[in-house]
């Protein structure tokens, strides 16, 4: 399944949406409103163009996610790496490491994820 592209405002709604879903549209307008700063009219345009691209789903003014968070991190991680880095995670992550510092207790919780992805492709 496609994931539909998530521009940053909607994304900072959808942040919002997955914390408090399901959630009513006056509830989200009110949360939109405090965290945000949006006029009642922004958030129902967000509701409904997300709505149109198939992120949420607003039935009955209950408001659910159709993609989950999980969801659209990964598929925006999948665009950058596609975009800026030739479709090839090493090169990600050597740009990504070169800049950042990363603690022993990071460093070894990457390597646990790399240890699960091995031992999961070797069975």
């Amino acid at each position: 399944m496609e994931i539909p592209k998530i521009h940053e405002s909607e994304y900072r709604f959808c942040l919002i949406m997955w914390e408090h879903e399901p959630v009513t549209t006056v509830e989200i307008v009110q949360l939109c409103q405090e965290q945000l700063g949006w006029k009642r009219s922004t958030t129902y345009t967000v509701i409904k163009r997300l709505g149109e691209r198939g992120v949420l789903k607003n039935e009955n003014s209950i408001i659910t996610s159709l993609v989950s968070k999980a969801e659209a991190q990964a598929s925006e991680i999948d665009e950058l790496i596609e975009k800026k880095f030739e479709n090839s995670l090493p090169a990600f992550i050597a740009a990504f490491t070169k800049y950042q510092d990363m603690s022993d207790q990071e460093l070894d919780e990457v390597q646990r994820m790399i240890d699960r992805i091995r031992e999961g492709s070797s069975q």
